[in-house]
């Protein structure tokens, strides 16, 4: 198919979702990327502060999760895979905290890199009932040392020999660095197992060589310094081969998803999403189920068509959320029937 034909996706049957669904349990997955512990504080906002115009919210429930590569690393174990992850924390609460997360989850904790010189990234939000009023990070946006890259190189490449897909979750945290992408993409190319990139715009650039890349409209427009004409295969096949990675994934929110694929094939994949409440987290969904889809037996296609469906749940959700598989076999039906 030459790459000026722009076509919707054909359907792909629910049996054949539902039986890469099944597939997934079977999947190991590595996810590399940068850790984040979320905090979340709900309660009620009867009145004004006197001291500002701001609400007070009187908060009544508060609770953590895993986000960034960790929302990644939930999302892949909520679908019943084994997952191993490669990350750093800092030598504090919080880091203590995220990693009895990861443990909660059996996703090896003991391997996750402890650093003594920068604080474990937290974002806490806090929430009027369903609303949020306010976001306060603590974070440290510098590269990992030398020293602290290279023992995670190594990390990453020892545990690739019992990985069938490799994720890497950039949020521009400073944990992938050169030398770390290198010893993924190294290690997947010898193993030949996918590799599948979540990008920031630190080091768009570095991922040559990735079997599935996936920024959304927006990163890719700021990585481009140009408008995104996603829907142009031409326009697509220049971009992808720009950024010389096998199949390139353009996620474009209410939009859907724009594939272009290795063999000259682009595909438009319509959303699925019934209603929208937060799209918090709804690129790592996309990117652990595209993973795990390919690593299931998936062709980029149909990895993209059930990731669609995983984000369509996800976004339907309150804050950043993960996806059951009886979630997705749920939706894949739920569409069967309204497409019949």
């Amino acid at each position: 198919m030459c790459a000026g034909h722009r076509r919707q996706v054909e359907r792909v049957s629910g049996e054949r979702l539902e039986e890469l669904v099944a597939g997934i349990e079977r999947v190991r997955a590595l996810v590399v990327g940068d850790l984040m512990l979320d905090v979340y504080l709900r309660g009620d906002a009867s009145r004004i502060s006197p001291e500002a115009p701001v609400p007070v919210v009187r908060v009544s429930e508060e609770w953590r999760a895993l986000g960034g590569a960790g929302n990644v690393v939930a999302n892949v174990r909520a679908l019943g895979a084994s997952c191993a992850v490669v990350g750093s924390v800092g030598a504090d609460a919080a880091g203590t905290a995220l990693r009895e997360e990861l443990a909660a989850l059996d996703a090896a904790p003991d391997r996750v890199h402890v650093s003594a010189t920068r604080p474990t990234t937290v974002k806490t939000r806090v929430l009027a009932r369903h609303h949020q009023v306010a976001r306060y990070d603590r974070e440290s946006e510098f590269d990992l040392d030398a020293e602290e890259s290279a023992a995670i190189a190594r990390t990453v490449d020892e545990l690739t020999a019992d990985a069938d897909v490799v994720i890497l979750e950039d949020y521009d945290k400073g944990l992938l660095v050169p030398v770390v992408i290198e010893a993924a993409l190294d290690a997947a190319r010898r193993r030949d197992i996918p590799i599948v990139v979540d990008p920031k715009a630190l080091r768009f650039f570095d991922y040559r060589g990735a079997t599935l890349f996936k920024p959304n409209r927006v990163e890719l427009m700021h990585a481009l310094r140009a408008p995104v004409h996603a829907q142009d295969a031409d326009w697509m096949e220049r971009t992808r081969r720009h950024l010389q990675c096998a199949n390139l994934l353009v996620t474009l929110g209410e939009d859907g998803m724009s594939l272009m694929t290795e063999a000259g094939e682009h595909v438009l994949v319509p959303t699925v999403a019934r209603s929208v409440y937060d799209v918090s987290g709804a690129g790592d969904t996309v990117i652990a189920v595209c993973g795990l889809a390919m690593a299931a037996g998936a062709s980029v296609i149909e990895a993209a068509v059930l990731a669609n469906h995983a984000a369509g749940i996800e976004v339907a959700k309150a804050g950043v959320s993960s996806v059951s598989p009886d979630e997705l076999r749920a939706a894949i039906r739920h569409h069967a029937v309204q497409s019949a």
